[in-house]
């Protein structure tokens, strides 16, 4: 009995949990479902009209039905644990590839989207950002995104979600601020919320 005690705490030290907290678990989530969602969404409805909204009710049923898809997938067995694991599962080694194949890309692509974006925004507020490497001139958006690029990259070598919820804390910060700056704007600058928006927009359809 004491030698199992024993092993058991030598493998608590050793092997210490993993997990996070309800609440890290709870800024992981909301700096995941918010932030560029704020200024998506409204840009989406200004350009496709009110009645978009019904398509954003649409993505949320699906993507609720999907996701207690998923949550049986993992009931069924449980070595599945990830995307691969259920591609793997139903389809073998090449369902398993085929799935990686696809995530991995999504995920590469969005990261290339979000540093395209922020350049983008910040070359907007700063327009004559410059810097020189050696002989070499960097000007414009391009200097933005490396600057993101550098100071997001350390992030990436977290392995712990509990670390991660620090990051996720100062998302969560910066949407507060600029939902705080919109409202400041419209109802104390003095510009003002009047802006109607149509009620559907064939043009803007594809770009909501």
């Amino acid at each position: 009995m004491e030698s199992r005690s024993v092993e058991s705490i030598e493998t608590q030290i050793l092997e210490p949990n993993k997990g996070t907290s309800f609440s890290r678990t709870c800024f992981n989530g909301i700096n995941a479902l918010s932030g560029i969602g704020i200024i998506s969404i409204p840009y989406a409805l200004s350009q496709g009209g009110w009645l978009c909204l019904m398509l954003f009710f649409l993505v949320a049923i699906i993507c609720c039905y999907t996701g207690l898809l998923l949550q049986k997938c993992m009931s069924v067995s449980p070595s599945i644990k990830t995307y691969p694991d259920i591609g793997e599962f139903a389809f073998g080694n090449k369902g398993r590839i085929l799935i990686s194949i696809f995530l991995y890309l999504e995920l590469y692509l969005v990261a290339i989207e979000f540093l395209i974006l922020e350049g983008d925004n910040l070359q907007k507020l700063f327009p004559n950002a410059k810097i020189h490497v050696g002989w070499v001139k960097i000007v414009g958006r391009e200097v933005f995104v490396l600057l993101v690029a550098v100071v997001i990259l350390p992030t990436t070598w977290l392995k712990s979600l509990s670390l991660l919820a620090y990051v996720s804390i100062g998302g969560v910060l910066a949407s507060i601020v600029l939902v705080f700056s919109i409202f400041w704007v419209g109802a104390i600058d003095g510009v003002g919320f009047k802006e109607k928006g149509a009620i559907w927009r064939w043009d803007g359809l594809i770009s909501a």
